[in-house]
């Protein structure tokens, strides 16, 4: 029940930049008693750290976890066409055993790469088993994650803008499996919001979340649909909250973004998704400027990768290419670079714990919080030589870095492998779902995405 990691260069993400090197950090029963240097290790197991990169487990606050048994499929689709190819395709052949299938792969997946938080944004739950089997999948795969109950095919696929209300079925759920807020996995409600429901399905809503007492998380401005004004609709209704995590935000108005930041609300950027799909460009930067610290998404698998590093590159990448636009098109001299990377890895760690509702539990390497880590390899030759640890953990590292992960002070991964997961099991199971779902919508082979000889 103690455990001592030894000598690592720890990137607390307490504050921004602050970084300890050749540091040790005491955990007993789940939870940081010291950080330090020459720690007594008294009956503590003693991992070596030296040489690695300690931070804590990234926090992904916004992935439809389910999608991960159709990986890639999307890769080459519109926001349009994932809506008719997910929603109102594929989405309908799931069985609770294939929910259960891509919630288990996307969370051990997601665990492999250093996200020891997740907030799986499950809106595929036609039937209370599958809801039951996305929640088991979750606590079978060990990470810590909010379940965000989201209704099925039934809500999402329905006439727009939908009068169809959240499924009853989150009352039951609510009762049966989170009965205590101390759990690795908790709840919260994913809504359809104003852009996609009628003003009264959008109150009853966010009133079954108030009745609940769960936090929300609700797209608004992604694309189109975006810029119908979501949170001046939810301003005139009384709906703003600190309790609401605003998913992507890329075409909202800057007064509706002032409007979350006066709410206390937080937000979910998914730069991969956004740029890829027609969202418009990620509104880290502008989110910023209104007073709102951003949070990260992977969003949807099918799609994009599903790493932490990926989308830190492409948040940063965008955001300072649209702070230098302006000095390049007057051919300014750029003399400093806005956004830096100690933020991002800010926004990836600390600030998406605060955007899941668990910012007293996780997110920071501090005395007091969960044990949540990840020591990534410091001798690659990506990495090498170590200048910058916070620089090469946001534009060297990859997953095939992660050499060891802790959640709640258990060791999930270790010297570079997932304990007790069986990989080709894992890999059998998902497969077997991918054949069902892909062959029962054929229409998914087009445009480039599944290649049966493949599978």
């Amino acid at each position: 029940m103690r455990t001592l990691l030894r000598g690592g260069d720890v990137i607390t993400s307490r504050v921004a930049g602050e970084l300890l090197t050749g540091t040790d950090v005491l955990v007993e029963n789940g939870r940081i008693t010291a950080i330090g240097r020459d720690l007594a290790a008294g009956d503590a197991q003693v991992v070596d750290l030296a040489g690695r990169v300690v931070l804590p487990g990234f926090v992904d606050t916004h992935r439809h976890t389910w999608q991960s048994v159709v990986r890639n499929i999307a890769s080459d689709w519109s926001l349009t066409e994932y809506l008719a190819g997910l929603h109102t395709g594929m989405s309908r052949h799931y069985r609770a055993e294939d929910t259960y299938a891509g919630n288990y792969l996307g969370a051990l997946e997601a665990l492999d790469s250093g996200i020891t938080t997740l907030v799986d944004w499950s809106h595929n739950l036609f039937t209370p088993e599958h809801a039951d089997a996305a929640i088991q999948a979750l606590r079978d795969a060990g990470l810590r994650a909010v379940f965000a109950h989201g209704g099925g095919a039934q809500q999402w696929g329905a006439p727009l803008p939908s009068a169809v209300p959240h499924p009853d079925d989150a009352r039951r759920v609510r009762n049966q499996h989170f009965t205590s807020e101390s759990d690795l996995v908790t709840m919260a409600l994913a809504l359809r919001g104003p852009q996609f429901t009628t003003p009264e399905v959008n109150l009853h809503d966010f009133g079954l979340a108030k009745e609940l007492d769960l936090d929300v998380t609700v797209h608004v401005g992604d694309g189109y649909w975006g810029k119908s004004g979501p949170i001046r609709a939810m301003q005139r209704d009384g709906l703003l909250s600190d309790r609401t995590t605003y998913v992507h935000c890329c075409t909202l108005g800057d007064d509706e973004l002032a409007m979350i930041a006066d709410s206390g609300g937080k937000a979910s950027v998914a730069p991969d998704v956004e740029m890829q799909m027609g969202h418009g460009f990620p509104a880290t930067g502008r989110l910023i400027r209104a007073g709102v610290r951003p949070s990260f998404s992977i969003d949807v698998c099918s799609s994009n990768g599903g790493d932490m590093f990926g989308t830190m590159r492409s948040a940063i990448g965008v955001q300072r290419a649209l702070d230098n636009a302006p000095a390049v098109e007057t051919g300014e001299v750029i003399e400093r670079i806005g956004l830096t990377c100690s933020e991002v890895l800010m926004f990836a760690t600390r600030d998406g714990a605060v955007a899941a509702g668990l910012g007293d539990r996780t997110g920071s390497i501090e005395v007091g919080k969960a044990a949540d880590i990840v020591a990534l390899r410091g001798d690659s030759l990506a990495m090498l030589p170590m200048n910058n640890p916070i620089g090469a953990v946001v534009y060297n590292a990859h997953p095939g870095l992660v050499q060891d992960v802790w959640v709640d002070g258990r060791r999930v991964k270790e010297d570079g492998r997932l304990v007790g997961v069986d990989v080709a099991a894992v890999r059998a199971l998902a497969e077997r779902t991918r054949d069902h779902v892909v062959s029962a919508y054929p229409e998914a082979s087009l445009g480039g995405g599944w290649h049966p000889e493949l599978g």
